[in-house]
């Protein structure tokens, strides 16, 4: 399995046009609050109490797995800032049928196409593409790249930068 520089560097040298940076910085969080939408339905009852179980939750779990092993710092990071997401999910997720549709699938069209448009600008297909795991490392790019501009976790960017030539 690859390490958390192997997965940043990969993923970076398919995102080095700053537009196509931050296009990603705006699609990627509707692509991840369109698919915490769509997956928060159904919500299955665990037991009598108010406890449920939704799709999103366990995509959740998986992925923050995921970050873990990665990454103790990050996979902290990245578990905070999708359980804002999760929350936000499950409160558009609890709309009328329409609304929820409506939403989920507009955030995920629209997101989608904006990630599209900073692929144009960089001239090179998404990361994903190769790679289906680039799917779960595109979020954590982005709070890797913000860590990184506030002057944070240094070495890891260092040896993502010396791992991407």
């Amino acid at each position: 399995m690859k390490t958390l520089i192997e997965h940043l560097a990969s993923y970076a040298a398919y995102h080095r046009d700053p537009r196509n940076v931050l296009t990603h910085f705006i699609g990627i969080p509707m692509i991840v609050l369109a698919v915490t939408t769509l997956l928060g339905r159904p919500a299955m009852p665990l037991g009598d109490g108010d406890l449920f179980l939704t799709p999103a939750m366990v995509v959740y779990a998986l992925s923050c797995l995921f970050y873990l092993r990665l990454s103790f710092g990050f996979g902290v990071a990245m578990a905070v800032i999708l359980a804002i997401f999760l929350w936000a999910g499950a409160w558009i997720a609890a709309l009328p049928t329409a609304a929820w549709l409506v939403t989920g699938i507009g955030l995920f069209v629209v997101g989608w196409i904006i990630q599209f448009v900073g692929h144009y600008f960089e001239g090179r297909k998404p990361a994903f593409v190769d790679d289906l795991v680039g799917l779960l490392v595109g979020p954590l790019f982005l709070v890797a790249e913000t860590a990184f501009a506030m002057g944070l976790a240094r070495e890891t960017h260092d040896a993502m930068i010396a791992h991407a030539h």
